[in-house]
């Protein structure tokens, strides 16, 4: 699955996104989507984090090259990390040009909108696909004082309607609106001319994106208004280990059947 190919995707089927940050996440949901994502989200998820402000770029690369190399099919975007973008257009395109030569990732994605569309115009016009990023945008989690839905009033629409446009204009082939209302995310959709990837968003979007561990169950911290469960694999991690726990204290584990070279007693003489 190619950026174009995700680009074309507007008004069609939708396309169908996930977070992963592991080989074997990456495997197991390779052949069911159309892109992964290698979210800074793993600063909370994996490193247990606040948010994600403290994510490294060399942080992104490890998980970036882990994800490409289970993937078969799917697009795999890379965040670029705070910090690792804003300062300048020749710095992002440093930064964006390192992940992908390490990661071998098709693309990026940064978080901001009007302010950001010199950089994305600058990163595309130089072979670096750019997933945009509006709304509610957690890197800017402490300017906008918490995670907070976007798009309550007036203003605060117009400004997430002018960054999904200066953002689209620049050049990004797609966009992730998170955390917006829902008749916000449904407006910038019908006008912007590619795919919009929705998070907290609308169904009206052109696509959804989910953080893997939350559809799973396995981060329990807490669970956004916008996120469906469709497993409760913590629960089953638990009980896994307390079995096992309970086996190696009452020395049913390991038995025979588990070790090497394990004397059986003298076999019986036949006749």
């Amino acid at each position: 699955m190619t950026v174009p190919a995700i680009a074309a995707r507007k008004g069609g089927e939708p396309i169908v996104c996930l977070t992963a940050y592991t080989t074997p996440m990456a495997r197991c949901l390779d052949a069911h989507v159309d892109l992964l994502l290698v979210g800074d989200s793993l600063g909370m998820v994996i490193y247990g984090m606040e948010n994600t402000l403290g994510v490294t770029v060399e942080m992104m690369i490890n998980h970036g090259r882990a994800v490409v190399r289970g993937r078969e099919f799917a697009c795999v975007i890379v965040d670029l990390p705070f910090g690792s973008y804003q300062a300048s257009k020749f710095e992002a395109y440093r930064t964006a040009a390192r992940v992908m030569a390490e990661t071998g990732g098709d693309g990026v994605k940064l978080e901001g909108g009007v302010e950001m569309a010199e950089t994305v115009a600058f990163l595309t016009a130089r072979g670096i696909p750019v997933l945009g990023h509006v709304g509610l945008r957690p890197q800017s989690v402490k300017s906008m004082g918490g995670f907070k839905v976007q798009g309550k009033n007036a203003p605060d629409a117009d400004q997430v309607l002018r960054d999904g446009k200066a953002i689209a204009e620049a050049g990004a082939f797609a966009m992730v609106i998170e955390g917006t209302v829902e008749s916000l995310a449904r407006e910038l959709t019908d006008e912007l001319p590619v795919p919009t990837i929705g998070i907290g968003a609308s169904a009206y979007c052109d696509g959804q994106i989910l953080v893997t561990d939350d559809i799973l169950g396995l981060f329990t911290d807490f669970t956004p208004k916008f996120v469906k469960r469709y497993a409760d694999l913590n629960s089953g991690i638990k009980e896994a280990a307390r079995a096992y726990a309970a086996d190696v204290r009452a020395r049913k584990f390991p038995g025979t059947e588990h070790c090497f070279g394990v004397d059986q007693g003298p076999k019986r003489a036949s006749g």
